[in-house]
């Protein structure tokens, strides 16, 4: 009843009728722009590429990432990320996408002994070496439940729920990586000289953020304008401490402005 007296007022005045409509299409238009990213209970697999465009080793770990761009179980089952390093740049070609982190982070797989030592192209599976890759077309999965990670993007914001399984582990950290496809890069020096890169799942920004309850509210990391065309969203969790991602979960961005 209370609805058919609003309804009535509203249509005998137009003015009113018409902001009503405006409310609701911009109410409508702000969730359309919010984006929601999760996971089920099941362990999605964190697969981490470390690669440089100085080593001529690494475009055909590149090339096979690359091929997981078509598979249907991605971001479903498996989460790609490829962080270019710098500690090639010396022999003659500086890495436009490598950060001096991408590398600390690497070494830090070494240090809790995940890996027996820092090369490329490196690839870890669940934060584990995994030198398996040339023969397989799919990712491996665990099929262990360890519990749901939920993220929506709002704008720039970032809020990030992780409801373990294992409910004694209070402290997490979360990471998040903004992710370019369809990037090429003509090298001119060092080991690739000559050759067109194309790279995907690229590591464009990246930041890691505690928490002691798995809950976050994080600013999307910067990346440049130029990078912006087309982009992804990788996020996942650790246990606080260790680097071994516990749950994932990402998809696809539209444009991004430079933030």
């Amino acid at each position: 009843m209370a609805i058919t007296k609003i309804m009535n007022t509203l249509i005998r005045n137009p003015l009113l009728l018409m902001l009503f409509f405006l409310v609701i299409a911009t109410q409508s238009k702000s969730h359309a722009m919010d984006k929601h990213f999760f996971s089920s209970a099941h362990k999605v697999t964190l697969l981490e590429l470390y690669t440089s465009e100085g080593c001529s080793s690494c475009p055909p770990a590149e090339k096979w990432m690359a091929s997981l761009k078509a598979n249907s179980q991605l971001w479903k089952q498996f989460v790609p990320v490829a962080f270019h390093v710098d500690y090639w740049d010396y022999i003659g070609w500086k890495d436009p996408f490598a950060r001096n982190d991408y590398g600390l982070r690497q070494r830090e797989y070494r240090q809790l002994g995940n890996i027996r030592t820092v090369y490329t192209p490196g690839m870890m599976l669940n934060g584990r070496e995994w030198q398996k890759w040339h023969y397989r077309r799919s990712v491996p999965t665990t099929g262990e439940i360890v519990g749901n990670l939920d993220v929506v993007l709002k704008g720039n914001k970032i809020s990030a729920v992780f409801s373990p399984v294992d409910k004694k582990i209070t402290e997490w950290e979360l990471n998040v990586a903004v992710l370019g496809f369809n990037l090429k890069s003509d090298v001119h020096s060092g080991e690739n000289a000559g050759r067109r890169l194309k790279q995907e799942f690229v590591v464009l920004g990246y930041l890691r953020e505690g928490s002691n309850d798995g809950q976050w509210q994080v600013n999307l990391p910067r990346i440049k304008k130029e990078y912006a065309n087309h982009t992804g969203l990788a996020v996942w969790v650790n246990m606080k401490g260790e680097q071994t991602p516990v749950q994932a979960t990402g998809g696809w961005l539209k444009a991004l402005d430079d933030r």
